[in-house]
């Protein structure tokens, strides 16, 4: 989970461990803080593994609900859930994903997290839940909902009825409730068919779990509760996923439950599932423009090592290592102006001077390489350790801080643009440089089975997943599947945050993006200013080479207006949908079918009447006398031809 901010470290985490033990819950665990020695400082906290009361080893074994693992000989080409990242790193503090539980299913967004292993959601009897994205999961609606009764190996309710489940962070936020079991489903891109797992349904949440805009967690860590091992013990796919988070100011990416090909050139690392309950990597040396920083390899192999966690904004180096690394840098660019950070409460390292074009910041910025032990390098651009100041127009400050705790926590700053393939089975973990935001497509998406199949055992594949959706505008019983659809338009109020003309260009952009659409497909309308906010009609056509959208493209489209799932870059503020409109596909006219063909027979015979007109024009002119010359009348210029 992100932004967690924390207060003190070890002797808050300590009692947090200790009011774990004393519920004596096997499958849970509570929360351990890395903190910078500034104590107002933008957290980053992670899980603390606790072993079951009756192991006494230091190790942690991943294990799923039966104590099996994938061999060699299972099937190789499991299938993959593929699933879209939404909101962005810095504007929102978290990424989040889309997750569909129940039977019909009921949406949420979920924060994507490796540092947790329980994924959980608001439930309707909530005492005290917070407002978030979507309505609150409704256990009595969904025709496959099941609560996971008492057992030894689990706490129970005061009714000594049913599971509990109890997160409490070092921040002070927490989330408690039961645990049922339900069909999750992945979304429309995943070869994946929907699976019954057991999540948490939220009775109460406090803290930065209360406020935050997202519904819940999706817990993608070591753990019995976890998605992964949940998934992996039902042998339904590989013990891998991948995790690719978008660049500076674009935000989105995709998520892979499941094994991918390796890309050429991926770098990989040894990940110890032994030295810590978390992902780590064995990272040996940190260069700056090609020069090693002065350090022992030891500085990077304390406490828990070195930790990748999903959840976590920002980066934290031991003491030693900050200052080296700060030191290193500023060394590099002291041709910048030093400025003061954003936000007065934080002491932020921060640079004027680079320009606003984020493409140009490695010609001023240097390249950082994490060394891992067995000598292969994963190269940092700029935008791995910067982060944009969000007052002073083209200066940037420094997302890595100094972290009072020993271990050294790498977050999701570092990954961006990095495809990161956690290989739990083969213990390692890659990094490979590339374009997030246009990951889905390079993944090659295949057309996967619709969301709403039910696994073999039910026996019953005809549930919807999606409700079917209306077009707007369009008589209550037509549906998409039964018309055409052509045009796509909407208005919405964008109230930016200064007094500035928007820039477009990059708003269409990102509006192609979180509609998933071509930036051909996305045009302008009409644009009327009043004060901070602008009234803005967008209509989106269907792809060139068609005259209507397909099914499932305008049903997605109109879903993420609707719902509003449509996330914009923090500066351009906030906006407001105030009408959607969808036409069906008109019936061309007959010229309009045949408009080549129309404009070709049209130029050959207006060539052809030039050239007669040209022929008799000088056939008569030869045979005039000159004192007898009298000039045609006007010709008509010759014009510029047009695209059709």
């Amino acid at each position: 989970m992100a932004r967690r901010t924390l207060s003190q470290l070890s002797c808050k985490v300590l009692i947090f461990g200790l009011i774990v033990i004393s519920l004596g819950d096997p499958f849970l665990s509570a929360s351990e803080a890395f903190q910078s020695s500034d104590s107002r400082r933008r957290p980053m906290i992670l899980p603390l593994y606790l072993s079951p009361p009756a192991s006494s080893s230091h190790h942690h074994h991943r294990r799923p609900f039966d104590g099996r693992r994938l061999q060699k000989s299972d099937p190789p080409h499991l299938p993959n859930a593929r699933m879209r990242l939404h909101d962005d790193l810095l504007a929102n503090g978290y990424y989040t994903t889309r997750l569909y539980i129940g039977t019909p299913p009921q949406e949420f967004a979920l924060i994507v997290d490796t540092g947790s292993t329980v994924t959980y959601v608001p439930c309707s009897d909530c005492k005290q839940c917070g407002k978030h994205q979507d309505p609150r999961f409704q256990p009595n609606s969904s025709s496959t909902y099941q609560p996971i009764k008492c057992s030894i190996n689990c706490n129970c309710d005061n009714e000594g009825v049913q599971c509990t489940y109890e997160r409490r962070y070092a921040e002070m936020s927490s989330s408690s409730g039961v645990l049922g079991e339900d069909i999750v489903s992945f979304g429309n891109e995943s070869e994946l068919v929907p699976q019954r797992a057991v999540f948490g349904c939220e009775t109460l949440e406090t803290g930065d779990l209360y406020s935050q805009r997202a519904d819940g967690i999706m817990g993608l860590g070591r753990g019995r509760l976890s998605v992964m091992d949940q998934l992996v013990d039902k042998r339904v796919i590989d013990d891998s996923f991948s995790l690719c988070y978008g660049g500076m100011g674009v935000g989105g990416g995709a998520m892979v439950l499941g094994a991918i090909p390796s890309p050429p050139g991926m770098v990989f690392t040894h990940s110890d599932p032994f030295r810590s309950p978390y992902y780590n990597i064995e990272l040996k040396e940190i260069h700056v423009a090609g020069k090693p920083l002065k350090l022992s390899p030891k500085v990077f192999d304390q406490r828990h090592g070195t930790v990748l966690d999903s959840g976590t904004t920002y980066a934290y180096l031991p003491e030693e290592a900050f200052l080296a690394f700060k030191d290193a840098l500023i060394k590099k660019i002291h041709f910048l102006k030093r400025v003061h950070g954003p936000d007065p409460n934080y002491n932020d390292i921060c640079f004027s001077g680079a320009g606003r074009d984020v493409t140009q910041l490695s010609k001023i910025f240097p390249e950082v390489d994490m060394v891992f032990n067995n000598g292969q390098k994963w190269s940092l651009s700029p935008e791995n350790y910067l982060f944009r100041h969000t007052k002073v127009s083209g200066a940037y400050c420094l997302g890595i801080f100094k972290n009072a705790d020993s271990t050294t926590l790498l977050g999701g700053i570092l990954v961006r643009n990095t495809l990161v393939t956690y290989d739990r089975e083969n213990d390692k973990i890659g990094f490979w440089k590339t374009n997030c935001s246009e990951l889905g497509k390079r993944l090659n998406y295949v057309s996967a089975p619709s969301p709403s199949r039910l696994p073999s055992d039910s026996q019953n594949r005809s549930t919807e997943i999606l409700p079917p959706v209306v077009p707007v505008d369009l008589s209550q019983n037509v549906f998409p599947g039964r018309i055409q659809i052509g045009l796509i338009t909407f208005d919405m109020i964008l109230g930016f945050n200064n007094s500035m003309k928007p820039n477009f260009t990059e708003l269409t952009e990102f509006i192609a993006h979180e509609l998933e659409v071509k930036v051909s497909q996305v045009h302008l309308m009409n644009f009327t200013n009043e004060g901070n906010n602008s009234l803005i009609r967008w209509a989106i056509f269907p792809a060139e080479s068609a005259d209507y959208f397909s099914n499932t493209t305008a049903m997605s489209i109109i879903l993420r207006l609707r719902e509003h799932r449509m996330q914009l870059p923090e500066k351009f503020g906030g906006y407001q949908l105030v009408e959607l409109k969808v036409e069906p596909q008109m019936k061309r006219l007959w010229w309009e079918q045949h408009i080549w063909a129309v404009s070709a027979g049209a130029m050959v015979a207006l060539i052809f009447v030039v050239l007669t007109l040209g022929m008799w024009l000088l056939w008569n002119n030869r045979r005039q006398e000159i004192g007898a010359y009298e000039p045609v009348g006007a010709v008509v210029p010759e014009q510029e031809l047009q695209p059709l």
